[in-house]
């Protein structure tokens, strides 16, 4: 029984070579080719060139009143020429490099001519000759590549949809295809290729990246189904006094969505499922008392929790501030990271495994094979982007059934948040703490750098610390390390001896990294000359300016990020762009970043104006590869898709509805998402 699922080797003309040709355009089945939409349209309709506008593609049809000539220059370089009578004026029609369809024009006869109008010559420069039947269409123009021509893709799409139209039966539920006045596939398939119209067209357009949307989402939602198994042993039974007896402790009042956002993952807590949850919260939001009530539910029901961290220095940050945060209550914090080791590390461990250490805070050095646990019960993951997928999946099975909390200070929109972490209950922080004075950020060129090192020179005599941020350029530590040292040369000519300036760069150890921090977190260097390995670091809270040069090399979510390294202490802060963009978008960007502090808002800009592959100026990978939907420019599609998804799955026994059969048939045949 045919099936598109079939080779596209079994159409008429697709031979060994032909094939190879079709699998480097992705076109491997029958459903590859009938799924390879076109990227634009031509408009075949007869146009009328008195109400034509200049450079306006037209059809016309006329009759040719000179004999064609055809002239050449160079062996594939050539132009054919000949003069069109249209109604009563008399066009100039040239096409380049196509001397054959000289053999299709005669003296005399009528022509349909496809090209641009040049309203200024009075000349049609042309594109294609058509035939009659085909004056009132529109023409699919597909991406094509030199082995397979535009015709042969036009020809495959015909012959396969001719063959196959009986098995474009439809997944998306009825109910739904009502609901929001979807075309079945089979139309959807017809109105894209071979429309009528412009509104067939758009449409069909509109069902399929519904579909794409919907069928992803579909994919999220049996994953995250299948981590969220019922699992008596995740469930934590803990001391709700004891939270309220933290809350109470606290030297500040939560915000109003940071008590949500504990809610939502003490409600986690008390379910018998593991716990898969992503925190973000912008730079100062607050995460780390949303963490430590988190951790503190885990204790009191006397278990434990790990807190991993991508630095070793970040790791012992976190040590000391859980320490002051858990000062009164009962909770025995251990660091364990690369440096622990010998005697230290000897000691530790079997605390670790016997329970008598209930809070592990630490690197990667926390799923080492011989770090044995007593009963690890939530695994917070801080930075979680910094860590590969195995690596968090290595902490939590460190336990029998680990709750699993992410979190993140890189902003990220809801469209990456849907298709990225759909697997993921999401929580968002998306308030900063009340008395937070906003970073002050102001975009200057270069030729003003002067001044902007005069205003570093005045904050460093007031008694406050500098960082002064250069651009990894290439993904060369030898770029990366020049352009460092120009400006830490030139800093330290213009402020030492009165200040001492320090450098950080890639090149560095960890262990060289962590000891420049920590000395200028010390302020044994007034100004520290680094690049992006900053990003993530420690607090300052002396540190109250940021110099970022050639600052339009970075997203905007980045730029972002290290500016939260400064305004950690009581002074107002100050983030100075130097930047002077090559064009429009990069002005655009300085102007958002200089003009916002919200980083939701930042990274949502970014996506738009970099596209989806990068928004933290790293290529994000796990981005799925959608044919037609764009996830910014279709966002209410998506959210809408995603949300029917969810109402579906939502229902135990989904598959068993008959209007779900051939969805789930589908999902299943065609499952790329494993749910075992």
């Amino acid at each position: 029984m045919p099936s598109l699922s079939d080779s596209v080797s079994v159409l008429k003309g697709v031979g060994e070579k032909r094939l190879t040709a079709l699998n480097k355009l992705g076109i491997n089945t029958i459903n590859d080719l009938l799924t390879y939409y076109p990227r634009r349209y031509d408009d075949l309709s007869l146009k009328d060139l008195r109400t034509a506008v200049d450079g306006q593609k037209v059809t016309v049809k006329g009759t040719v009143i000179s004999e064609p000539t055809v002239n050449f220059f160079g062996r594939r370089r050539s132009r054919l020429s000949f003069h069109l009578k249209i109604n009563d004026e008399i066009y100039n029609v040239t096409f380049f490099n196509q001397p054959w369809l000289k053999k299709q024009l005669e003296l005399e006869a009528q022509v349909i001519i496809f090209g641009t109008f040049d309203r200024n010559r009075n000349q049609i420069q042309g594109m294609k000759i058509l035939n009659g039947d085909k004056s009132d269409t529109y023409d699919s123009i597909y991406p094509s590549n030199k082995e397979v021509k535009q015709n042969t893709i036009k020809q495959l799409v015909k012959l396969g949809f001719d063959e196959y139209e009986k098995q474009l039966t439809d997944v998306i539920p009825e109910s739904i295809r009502s609901k929001y006045r979807l075309e079945s596939f089979h139309d959807t398939i017809k109105n894209i290729h071979f429309p009528e119209s412009p509104v067939a067209a758009q449409k069909a357009f509109r069902t399929a990246k519904f579909m794409e949307f919907f069928l992803f989402s579909m994919k999220v939602q049996i994953l995250k189904a299948s981590h969220r198994k019922q699992d008596p042993a995740a469930k934590i039974v803990y001391d709700p006094e004891l939270i309220q007896e933290f809350t109470n402790h606290l030297k500040f009042k939560l915000t109003n969505s940071q008590q949500k956002v504990v809610d939502e993952i003490l409600t986690d807590l008390k379910q018998p499922l593991e716990m898969n949850r992503l925190l973000q919260g912008d730079v100062g939001s607050g995460k780390t008392v949303v963490a430590a009530m988190a951790i503190l539910a885990a204790i009191s029901a006397h278990k434990q929790a790990a807190i991993m961290a991508p630095t070793e220095i970040l790791a012992e940050q976190h040590a000391n501030t859980f320490a002051k945060m858990f000062d009164g209550f009962n909770v025995n914090i251990a660091l364990l990271t690369g440096a622990t080791t010998g005697l230290a590390r000897k000691a530790m461990l079997p605390r670790i495994a016997d329970g008598e250490v209930n809070l592990i805070v630490g690197t990667h050095a926390l799923f080492q094979e011989q770090v044995d646990y007593h009963d690890l019960a939530l695994a917070v993951i801080d930075e979680q982007h910094r860590f590969g997928v195995n690596q968090r999946q290595a902490l939590r099975l460190k336990g029998h059934s680990t709750n699993m909390l992410a979190m993140t200070a890189t902003p990220i929109p809801r469209t990456l948040a849907i298709t990225m972490y759909g697997d993921m209950d999401v929580s968002v922080i998306d308030e900063l703490p009340k008395g937070r004075k906003p970073i002050k950020t102001t975009w200057i060129t270069s030729a003003k750098t002067d001044s902007a090192i005069r205003f570093v020179k005045k904050q460093l005599d007031h008694g406050n610390q500098i960082y002064v941020v250069t651009p990894l350029i290439e993904e060369s530590e030898a770029v990366d390390m020049k352009n460092a040292l120009a400006i830490f040369e030139r800093f330290k000519a213009i402020f030492e001896p009165q200040y001492t300036v320090g450098l950080l760069h890639g090149r560095m150890s960890d262990q060289e990294k962590d000891a420049a921090m920590q000395d200028f977190k010390n302020n044994q260097f007034q100004v520290l000359v680094a690049t992006t390995v900053i990003e993530v670091g420690v607090d300052v809270a002396n540190a109250n300016t940021m110099l970022i040069f050639d600052a339009d090399h970075f997203g905007l979510a980045q730029l972002h990020q290290l500016r939260g390294r400064v305004g950690r202490g009581d002074t107002q802060s100050y983030c100075i762009l130097i930047a002077d963009p090559k064009n429009e978008i990069g002005k655009k960007r300085m102007q958002a970043v200089s003009s916002s502090t919200d980083g939701f808002f930042l990274s949502q800009k970014d996506l738009e104006l970099r596209g989806q592959g990068d928004i933290t100026g790293n290529k994000q990978s796990g981005m799925p590869d959608f044919k037609v939907a764009d996830p910014v420019g279709d966002l209410n599609i998506l959210q809408v898709a995603n949300q029917e998804a969810q109402s579906i799955t939502v229902h135990k026994d989904w598959q068993k509805n008959p209007e779900n059969v051939q969805l789930s048939q589908y999902l299943k045949y065609n499952e790329t998402i494993k749910t075992d």
